[in-house]
């Protein structure tokens, strides 16, 4: 139980490619896949585990302040102003409460400036910077989402 979060990669296939699925219903016991109507696959690209801050910047700048756990589009632009804030608190971490504040809540980890909270920026920055790269705005798109 806790604050968990995830960015998903959604990449349109459409239904002119086939796509191997292999006993999905048997192998994972889900209902009957078509294989000749899936059109989107959708991958978890990053995961964050009580990472707080992070979610609180989403809420506060892709959300609209909802903090719903729905799913929520992202543009690279977006993600990019997060890297740049994340190094921007990793080169003055005295300023870490007020450029990227902790929150709390629910099960949502620690409020402390410590250890941890910049393990998570420096997690954010790695993998948004090998993600992003992956993301052409036409054929795929990303999402954030939480649960808690």
């Amino acid at each position: 139980m806790g604050l968990d979060q995830m960015l998903h990669r959604r990449t349109y296939v459409g239904r002119a490619y086939k796509i191997n699925v292999e006993n999905p219903d048997e192998k994972y016991n889900l209902p009957k896949i078509d294989a000749d109507k899936i059109v989107d696959v959708v991958e978890e690209v990053m995961y964050w585990r009580k990472a707080n801050q992070i979610h609180k910047w989403f809420v506060d700048n892709i959300q609209n302040g909802v903090d719903d756990c729905g799913n929520y589009a992202v543009s690279l632009e977006k993600l990019q102003e997060l890297v740049d804030l994340c190094k921007q608190v990793l080169e003055n971490p005295e300023k870490a409460s007020e450029l990227l504040p902790t929150q709390s809540g629910f099960f949502f980890g620690g409020i402390e400036y410590d250890e941890y909270y910049f393990e998570d920026l420096e997690k954010t920055i790695k993998g948004l910077e090998e993600i992003m790269p992956t993301i052409d705005g036409f054929n795929n798109s990303l999402e954030y989402s939480s649960s808690w």
